[in-house]
């Protein structure tokens, strides 16, 4: 993808958010709170971070990047359509019958989707294989970026992968954790306490970079750096707001998997279009 202004980036991020807001209220069920503050981080990663072509999605020298926590797959569908993978008008079929846009996302129904998530935990276990097999064939240039929710690191099975991935100093793998501190059931630290999350993950092997996950300079800077470490893998533990661009659902976490109705729509998006009222049109 060419390179864009910073700007640039920070309106498409809001674009994304708009998309997202008409993806749920027009399907009536789907997550609100992940996906608004993942957008900044999947700009980041389509338009600036990762290599890939959205007219040849299978190319041999693109970079991978998974979904662990499937459930916030409207901001990758939303931004994936920015990208050119297909129509936006696509994106209005989220969770119909038939549509290949499923309310998680499945491998073989969209081009350019990696695998197929829904089961939480999963993801990292998925980075290592793709690793693994990318360091047996000497590929040197390619990247698996795997994006994960903080609520599942409840998960053991992502830690059994955090060992292999530092026993094998699998460099290859960038994880980004979104520590947004909800879970579907409230605030992580009532849920499960993940206590210091820096300090886990080096103890682990893992090169661990902490950053505004709302900040896209700061993103791609965070990848810049994790792409120049070679004997570790690399975490990039990102904090965002969830609900991110939307007053009434930030650092809510009722919003973790509810859809805004109608009413609820039209507000978010008139404060998504006007940046939280930063912008006036002529007649307010």
């Amino acid at each position: 993808m060419p390179k864009r202004s910073l700007e640039n980036l920070e309106t498409i991020a809001n674009d994304i958010r708009e998309d997202i807001i008409r993806m749920l209220e027009h399907a009536g069920s789907g997550h609100s709170a992940g996906p608004l503050g993942l957008a900044d981080i999947f700009t980041a990663l389509y338009f600036d971070v990762m290599k890939h072509d959205p007219k040849n999605p299978d190319w041999d020298e693109r970079d991978i990047l998974l979904l662990s926590n499937g459930h916030c797959v409207p901001v990758r569908y939303a931004t994936m359509a920015h990208a050119g993978y297909f129509p936006k008008k696509e994106l209005l079929t989220l969770r119909q019958l038939g549509s290949r846009l499923q309310g998680h996302p499945e491998r073989t129904r969209l081009p350019g989707m990696e695998t197929t998530s829904g089961p939480l935990g999963c993801g990292l276990s998925q980075a290592c294989g793709m690793a693994l097999a990318m360091r047996m064939d000497n590929i040197l240039n390619r990247w698996v970026y795997v994006v994960m929710g903080d609520g599942e690191l409840d998960e053991g099975n992502i830690w059994e992968a955090a060992m292999l991935a530092g026993k094998e100093k699998l460099s290859h793998i960038i994880g980004i954790i979104d520590r947004n501190n909800i879970q579907i059931d409230g605030p992580t630290d009532d849920v499960m306490p993940l206590g210091d999350l820096k300090a886990k993950w080096e103890a682990f092997g893992w090169h661990v970079l902490e950053i505004d996950g709302n900040d896209i300079e700061a993103v791609i800077d965070a990848c810049t750096m994790g792409r120049a470490v070679s004997d570790k893998p690399i975490m990039i533990i990102a904090y965002t707001v969830p609900g991110k661009g939307v007053d009434f659902m930030e650092y809510d976490f009722h919003w973790h998997g509810t859809p805004p109705n109608k009413d609820q729509a039209k507000l978010a998006l008139h404060e998504l279009r006007t940046l939280g009222g930063k912008i006036r049109g002529e007649h307010e």
